[in-house]
């Protein structure tokens, strides 16, 4: 909790209600679910130009993905990268999206190349459930803490990385949302792959 009150107090009102960006409020857990499957493998800029594209054309829509061809649809989503496989994926989701109204975790994890980030982002900032979602930028910004703290936790799997959170939290989405963010504003802001450490906070 010191560390997430130190954040927020650099960062609190830019994550006030979760990190996550929506276009399209009508049609946000949809959109949330475009975006982490287009975040795969690239950057938050580059799956944004694919969403504009998206949303310019209406097509922020699981009906819609459905119905469009699907070498327009890579046309569209090409900045995000890797388009042949994630316009398949996207129509997967869609269909998958219009069939489950409440999904579990264990469902998500069913469909073909989404996996147990991907799957914790859309629970958390789609479907408000209180799981904590464990990218690189949590990774690195807790690696280098408990570092400094000369703590050994052997946290390696993505699963003892999430109990870590999990244990030494309560659960709220909305709070785990907040928390998310700031951690991604950080990394983005200091705690960069070749970050100055002398601009650290902790």
């Amino acid at each position: 909790m010191k560390i997430y009150n130190k954040l927020f107090e650099m960062y609190g009102e830019k994550v006030n209600g979760g990190w996550w960006p929506v276009l399209n409020e009508r049609n946000k857990k949809f959109e949330i679910i475009v975006g982490a499957i287009l975040t795969q493998n690239t950057s938050w800029k580059n799956v944004q130009r694919a969403l504009d594209k998206l949303n310019d054309a209406r097509l922020l829509d699981a009906e819609k993905i459905l119905k469009i061809e699907e070498e327009k649809l890579k046309e569209l989503i090409k900045p995000a990268g890797f388009y042949n496989q994630k316009a398949r994926r996207l129509k997967v989701a869609a269909e998958f999206f219009l069939n489950n109204e409440n999904p579990l975790r264990e469902d998500f994890l069913k469909l073909k190349g989404i996996g147990k980030e991907t799957a914790d982002s859309i629970l958390l900032y789609a479907y408000d459930k209180p799981v904590f979602v464990i990218d690189a930028y949590t990774k690195r910004m807790f690696s280098c803490l408990l570092k400094k703290q000369s703590i050994n936790m052997n946290l390696e799997t993505y699963d003892e990385w999430q109990n870590f959170f999990h244990c030494s939290l309560a659960k709220n989405a909305d709070f785990f949302k907040k928390f998310h963010g700031l951690i991604v504003e950080f990394c983005k802001d200091i705690c960069t792959k070749k970050g100055d450490c002398s601009k650290c906070i902790f």
